[in-house]
Parts: structure tokens; sequence; C-alpha cells
């Protein structure tokens, strides 16, 4: 989430200000909390921020190890131990496998009409 500034507001005031705190949330990144009585009531937020929290919230509870996971691999990258993806080449070095020619001669089925010239019954 990318949030410059947070705001705490009443909810009289977010009342007679809320197209201008809608046009804010879009535009600056900005989060407003509500508040009723003094208390945290409410949040506001642009859509885009509040689908990107959702989607992270989605993707932390389906890859719960995702952090440590990351870490891993910027160290492997670090020392040298990563390897890139191999290539075709490297596969083919490596295994013996050798990718198939393209076949010289192109072979297709040509149709004739054998009952060119003749009339159907029917």
């Amino acid at each position: 989430m990318n949030i410059k500034m947070k705001n705490i507001i009443s909810i009289s005031e977010a009342r007679s200000r809320i197209f201008e705190i809608a046009n804010e949330v879009q535009a600056s990144n900005r989060v407003y909390t509500i508040t009723v009585d003094g208390k945290p009531k409410v949040v506001i937020m642009s859509a885009e921020e509040y689908e990107s929290m959702i989607e992270t919230v989605e993707v932390e509870r389906i890859f719960p190890d995702l952090d440590k996971d990351i870490a891993e691999t910027e160290e492997a990258f670090r020392t040298g131990e990563y390897k890139k993806w191999p290539t075709l080449e490297d596969l083919e070095k490596d295994w013996g496998f050798a990718a198939a020619e393209k076949p010289k001669k192109k072979y297709g089925i040509r149709f004739t009409n054998k009952t060119k010239g003749k009339k159907k019954s029917r």
C-alpha cells in the first residue's frame, strides 16, 4: 500500500466534505479515518488502494512463507547460488537431446473432384 498521508476527521466534517474527500483519496493516495464521538469507525480510501490491499492479503494467505522465500531467493542471487533457467541449448547439451530438424520436403493432401463433368442425379 502506497499511502502518503493519513487524516483523521469527524463524521460531521466528512459529511460536509465527502466529494472533496472522494477526489482527494483517488488523486493523492490519502486515507481518511472517520471518527464518531472521537473513536475511529470508518476508513475512506481509493478503490485502487483497497483492491491492492485485498490482493496482498490474499497472496499472503495462499503463500504464508512468501517473505521468507523472497529473502532466500535474494540471498541465492547475492551469493551466486541461483542458476538461471536453462536454455534449450543447455538442455540439449546436458541431457543429450536435440531439437528435431524441419523436414525439407513438404507433404500435403491433394483433393481431386472425381465427379467433374458428371451431373448428380436426384
